[in-house]
């Protein structure tokens, strides 16, 4: 079956150190889990690595397609993985720090990336997941970018929600045991409500685990949640 193995990272900007800056050292336990997610993806040998993040829309990005840093104060693009004329500023925030990750792991395999809207209804997502294991050519992994809630303490982005450690709770427990209707499952609407970008791009991983059929086992080696967002790093694995 083309899909081989899949991540979950978290897609903050301060997880790039130069945008950090003197806080770098607060999120090294995250960089150096995301780091190890990303090797154990390239352990699975794949033939190429997909990139999947939420963004405004549902579209496919060119190889050459790169995204950039300036938003948040550094002058930087982030390729995807080619170099030419042909790509542009395009990648979402999500992908951009997709890419980034992919990026420092040194690996030159090709890189292909798509993009789920953020308001996908769950099945939607689960279909796109499914073509997205149909269209592989060959052995595929597969790098989810997504956050938790964004309501953990006065402090978050979203402000406090008493609702948002039990849904981070779900979302770590059906992560760790790779339960792809517990994903599907996730609510749309509460999802929104809790700013959790990672909802869509989940369940996008849930339909391509179910269309590659087999048994997966999961692992979350990172459950935290720094500035009040909930950061969740996993790999799903064929068994």
């Amino acid at each position: 079956m083309p899909l081989v193995a899949a991540a979950v990272c978290p897609h903050p900007p301060l997880i790039v150190p130069e945008l950090a800056g003197a806080a770098a050292p607060e999120l090294d336990d995250l960089r150096a889990a995301a780091d190890a997610a990303v090797a154990r993806l390239l352990a699975a040998d794949p033939e190429a690595i997909l990139l999947l993040g939420a963004g405004p829309e549902t579209e496919r990005f060119g190889s050459a397609d790169h995204g950039s840093l300036r938003p948040f104060g550094l002058d930087r693009h982030v390729r995807l993985w080619k170099v030419n004329c042909a790509g542009s500023d395009r990648l979402p925030l999500s992908l951009t720090i997709g890419a980034w990750l992919v990026n420092r792991s040194g690996t030159e395999l090709p890189r292909l990336a798509r993009a789920v809207a953020a308001d996908a209804a769950p099945a939607e997502c689960a279909t796109l997941g499914a073509d997205l294991v149909g269209e592989a050519d060959g052995p595929v992994a597969l790098l989810v970018l997504g956050d938790g809630s964004a309501c953990r303490g006065v402090k978050a982005p979203g402000y406090d929600d008493p609702r948002a450690p039990a849904y981070d709770e779900g979302v770590a427990t059906a992560l760790a045991g790779a339960d792809v209707e517990g994903l599907l499952g996730l609510d749309p609407v509460l999802s929104a409500e809790l700013r959790a970008a990672g909802r869509a791009p989940w369940q996008v991983l849930a339909g391509a685990a179910r269309a590659a059929g087999g048994d997966w086992r999961g692992d979350v080696s990172y459950h935290r949640a720094p500035y009040g967002v909930a950061y969740f790093v996993a790999n799903w694995e064929k068994v």
